[in-house]
């Protein structure tokens, strides 16, 4: 059971819903780079993080078996684009809301010989969206579903990352305080994981998100809530693309399952 006094803050979207099941009186629901910040400062002692925040900071034990994660297409971070994915992708336009997303981005397409100038994206008028844009969660969502999406070519991150590795993809885990990391409330957050996926039939048919065809492919079949071997695996790869990739001054760190 989750200790009373626990503090948890989680993202505010579709694929978190099931992780959060008898958890939204109590939870705080912020976007996931704020989310980071709370966690660091002590004012969370639990928090559905962006993997590779945890990634960076040494001081978050991540709880064993439960993630956000796909195995292929993942629906909801994608980069939608008009310049084809070749040396004339020259500016990329990025949702800063999830450092993960933005890293596996930039992951992708190093693996690709192509460093595109990156920009902060203004906002999320669809009728104003840039050439080639990195979108995620609901936004991205409400996107691919709406009526600019067919100028635009989807590349799947998730997809891409599974072609490329041949593994799956970890988006979000839950990070802990150390002082906070106590098997209770790893225990805890692992059986409302539990509760959350018998309740899919409910969320599928009750949510208000977009339709509910695609509550059930989403929520059913793109998004994944296990943290098992292969996901460890992915988050490895990750982490070691991290280095590789990305500014070998910030160090990652090897995480600690509990």
């Amino acid at each position: 059971m989750i200790p009373d006094t626990a503090r948890i803050g989680s993202v505010p979207y579709l694929n978190a819903v099931p992780l959060t099941c008898g958890l939204e009186d109590r939870c705080a629901f912020l976007p996931p780079s704020t989310l980071a910040v709370e966690l660091r400062s002590g004012r969370l002692d639990a928090a559905l993080l962006s993997v590779t925040e945890a990634l960076f900071d040494p001081g978050h034990p991540i709880v064993d078996g439960v993630a956000i994660a796909s195995d292929g297409p993942v629906a909801s971070v994608f980069l939608a684009h008009q310049d084809p994915l070749d040396e004339r992708l020259t500016e990329v336009h990025l949702d800063p809301a999830s450092c993960t997303s933005v890293n596996l981005l930039r992951v992708l397409l190093a693996a690709r010989g192509l460093s595109p100038r990156f920009l902060p994206l203004a906002g999320y008028d669809l009728d104003r969206m840039p050439r080639n844009v990195l979108l995620i969660g609901d936004p991205a969502l409400r996107f691919a579903l709406g009526p600019q999406a067919p100028s635009y070519r989807i590349w799947d991150l998730g997809a891409a990352w599974k072609e490329w590795t041949g593994l799956p993809f970890v988006y979000a885990v839950w990070a802990v305080r150390e002082a906070a990391a106590t098997p209770d409330l790893a225990e805890g957050l692992r059986s409302v994981r539990e509760q959350g996926l018998a309740h899919l039939p409910h969320w599928v048919e009750s949510r208000p998100e977009f339709t509910r065809e695609f509550r059930r492919a989403y929520l059913g079949g793109h998004i994944r809530y296990g943290l098992g071997d292969a996901e460890k695996a992915g988050i490895e790869r990750f982490r070691q693309a991290l280095e590789t990739h990305l500014d070998p001054r910030r160090p990652t760190v090897v995480p600690r399952y509990f």
